[in-house]
């Protein structure tokens, strides 16, 4: 009536292969690593001590387990000691939670970029991608880093500007306290410092420290101590400080005091509630049969800008660039289409106002260029009313 069934019976086969399909995810991760020499990973063992899990092992648990969207350490373990895909990928070793998020927080961190990249090697080679399709999107992730501890370029450079005049200000009093009380004096102190836009904090500690010895042999000069104090205790210690946050900055408009890296920008979440801006990064991602063929990260917040740093890196990668790139509207940009074309990159992207133009109030709008006539041997347009125009008129 029943199927027998005993739990104390052993069967035969024991290899858990044999219950693994032949075209199972789990395979292809376990073929992609075995592709990796084994020397990616000897700079993160220096050796000593007790011997360590074999860092493929542990590499095709944590790629398995981000294919299943499991991310932490702990039902990482979980699956290593319940799920036979797992089991059978780790060679039925148990590694705990703490050694799997030591190894990809520690020692993987060095080698992640580098087998990324093999990984993505073996799939090309096998047809797993083909990079003729390339599909890529952003989004904006917020930083682990307190949202008020921002830092504004255009403060600090304004900042930097008031404290440089007020710096001016003071040493030409000094100069002319000088030439009151001696006469004129061949004094170098404020042209040494050039103008208010030139002067660095290399140029200010030189000129106070010519004060200071010009202080010692005028001990009593009240005037003369109270501006080496402030300069040595305010206005030197402040431009310091702009200058350090400046360099911080690069070409950015702003940065995190808890987390420099992060650029403060609008949340996808909050585009449609006008919310405020947050500590965060711009992460590109590009895909081709579902895999995930490229990744960025950007500290500008416009996709605009992050296409080409993204695509060169993938090129950098994989040795080319995709035949063709689809994106959406917000990586449409004349600078964008141009590096697509000049390096024969088919390019299946909108830019902005596609969708506006197709409008009828776009097209009977005779104030609009694109409703004009171009003729290319007089390089000139030709308006809806009939009158001929020029570039640049």
């Amino acid at each position: 009536m029943y199927i027998q069934y005993s739990m104390d019976q052993l069967c035969l086969p024991m290899d858990l292969e044999e219950d693994i399909p032949a075209n199972h995810l789990v395979r292809v991760v376990n073929a992609a690593v075995n592709q990796l020499d084994d020397t990616i990973f000897d700079a993160a063992y220096p050796g000593g001590g007790r011997d360590s899990y074999h860092p493929k092992m542990l590499t095709k648990i944590i790629i398995y387990a981000y294919t299943q969207r499991i991310y932490s350490s702990r039902q990482i373990a979980k699956a290593v000691r319940e799920n036979i895909m797992f089991m059978w990928i780790a060679g039925r070793q148990r590694p705990d939670f703490r050694t799997i998020n030591r190894f990809r927080s520690e020692r993987m961190k060095s080698v992640l970029e580098t087998v990324f990249t093999a990984v993505l090697q073996f799939l090309a080679e096998e047809n797993y991608i083909q990079l003729e399709h390339y599909f890529v999107d952003g989004t904006k992730i917020e930083a682990n880093a307190n949202r008020y501890t921002f830092v504004w370029g255009k403060a600090v450079v304004k900042h930097k500007a008031k404290l440089q005049e007020k710096v001016q200000t003071l040493f030409a009093s000094i100069e002319e306290a000088e030439k009151q009380e001696e006469g004129v004096r061949e004094g170098r102190d404020l042209l040494e410092l050039g103008e208010s836009s030139d002067i660095t904090s290399e140029k200010l500690e030189h000129a106070v420290k010519q004060l200071e010895e010009r202080l010692q042999e005028k001990p009593k000069d009240k005037p003369l101590k109270k501006a080496v104090r402030t300069l040595r205790k305010d206005l030197l210690p402040r431009l310091q400080k702009y200058e350090t946050q400046e360099a911080i900055l690069g070409t950015r408009n702003s940065y995190s005091k808890t987390d420099h890296d992060a650029t403060f920008m609008r949340m996808k979440e909050d585009h449609m509630r006008n919310g405020q801006l947050k500590p965060g990064y711009n992460v590109q991602i590009g895909t081709e049969s579902q895999f995930i063929v490229g990744y960025s990260l950007h500290q500008r917040p416009t996709d605009t800008r992050c296409l080409i740093p993204h695509l060169e890196k993938v090129k950098t990668q994989l040795g080319m660039l995709p035949g063709t790139v689809i994106a959406d509207a917000g990586y449409g940009g004349e600078e964008n289409y141009d590096y697509l074309e000049q390096n024969e990159v088919e390019a299946i992207v909108k830019y902005s106002t596609y969708h506006r133009e197709k409008s009828k109030v776009w097209q009977k709008d005779i104030s609009k260029i694109d409703n004009w006539t171009y003729h290319s041997e007089q390089d000139t347009w030709i308006c809806t009313v009939g009158k001929c125009s020029t570039f640049g008129e």
